[in-house]
């Protein structure tokens, strides 16, 4: 039997940026190599983005966001949507 380590558990809020985090790049008609490339990233860091296991600050949430062509309040306000509190 293999023994694997897992981290915590990724908070379901996590869980709702990164899935619209991938939501936009698929609407932009990217996949995650074209927007590393953009983001000047290697893909896996777009991969931990859209997973929750990495965390954007706002200047990098930003830049994402550009380059799926939206801007970050129109972000914020999309998130907020999906958001279980405003429901």
């Amino acid at each position: 039997m293999e023994d694997t380590v897992q981290g915590p558990p990724i908070a379901p809020r996590r869980v709702r940026l990164g899935s619209l985090l991938r939501q936009l790049r698929l609407a932009a008609g990217l996949t995650q190599v074209d927007l590393a490339r953009r983001l000047g990233q290697p893909q896996s860091y777009v991969s931990k983005c859209e997973c929750g296991e990495r965390r954007l600050d706002v200047f990098e949430l930003e830049e994402f966001c550009r380059h799926c062509g939206i801007t970050l309040v129109g972000f914020v306000t999309k998130l907020e949507e999906a958001s279980p509190e405003s429901r």
